[in-house]
């Protein structure tokens, strides 16, 4: 059964077109079941929407939600239409974002972390002026906050787990090892999935989230995977499906899962 949870829309401006063009992508490409999971808004912030090319308002979500179920009805018996939602994880506001989610009724939540010490993950720049002691120390809090979103029991899903690599591949050669074990393991314990996140093809490193390294210790976590293109255009969802589950299944997995009323559903490789 090919699925997709990760797409977004011009919601968070910084994508193309609108739900029902990535439904009706995700129908050309052979889903099953596809996933409308756009960019949280800033809830902690005082502005609706301070940063229109990055997050939807915070004054739309009630609309994002609508829309997404009304859709699901009228896609019945075609696709199955699931209502998720990229959430940011940003420990200090994690409460007011865990009361905005208390009674929306979403099939998931991936939680991410986009931001390491106010700066974004994909800021090139933040290694320039950095010694060798100093990336090692980024990395760690890079994933002391993913475990920390793993613990929060806010997500289903945790989302592109190595996407720091993103502009600067350079980063999965800071050894870090011990902390990405470290975060694995928890996540493990946790019972939260990691996606497979095709989007990193996109950027200058030229692959998956996470690397196979990385998977092959997520799989001796027994940490559970799933599938999201992360696709910011129709055009990419369902992006390289058939490649990740043949690399999955040769690394080892047997299953990963799609969500449903916040439920895991196996699906076999």
């Amino acid at each position: 059964m090919k699925f997709d949870l990760h797409t977004h829309h011009i919601r968070c401006g910084h994508a193309d077109g609108n739900i029902e063009d990535y439904i009706v992508a995700g129908m050309d490409a052979g889903l099953k079941v596809i996933g409308i999971s756009d960019h949280s808004p800033f809830f902690y912030h005082d502005e609706d929407q301070p940063f229109p090319g990055i997050a939807m308002a915070t004054s739309d979500l009630r609309n994002y939600v609508e829309e997404v179920l009304r859709l699901k009805r009228k896609y019945e018996g075609r696709i199955e239409v699931l209502l998720g939602m990229e959430s940011d994880f940003f420990p200090d506001h994690a409460e007011v974002y865990r009361e905005v989610y208390r009674d929306i009724p979403f099939d998931y939540l991936i939680g991410s972390v986009h931001q390491v010490g106010g700066v974004s993950i994909f800021n090139r720049n933040r290694w320039k002026k950095l010694d060798e002691a100093d990336h090692v120390a980024e990395k760690e809090t890079y994933y002391d906050l993913i475990k920390q979103s793993a613990r929060s029991g806010m997500f289903d899903i945790l989302g592109h787990i190595d996407a720091m690599k993103g502009y600067y591949p350079a980063f999965s050669d800071i050894p870090a090892a011990e902390s990405i074990d470290d975060c694995l393991r928890t996540i493990g314990e946790c019972g939260v999935s990691i996606e497979i996140n095709t989007s990193g093809s996109t950027k200058d490193v030229g692959g998956w989230y996470p690397s196979d390294d990385i998977l092959e210790r997520a799989l001796h976590f027994g940490v559970n995977v799933t599938f999201g293109s992360d696709a910011h255009v129709p055009g990419r969802v369902g992006d390289e499906w058939e490649l990740v589950a043949k690399r999955l299944k040769e690394i080892g997995f047997r299953q990963w899962l799609f969500y449903r009323q916040r439920k895991p559903v196996v699906v076999p490789l």
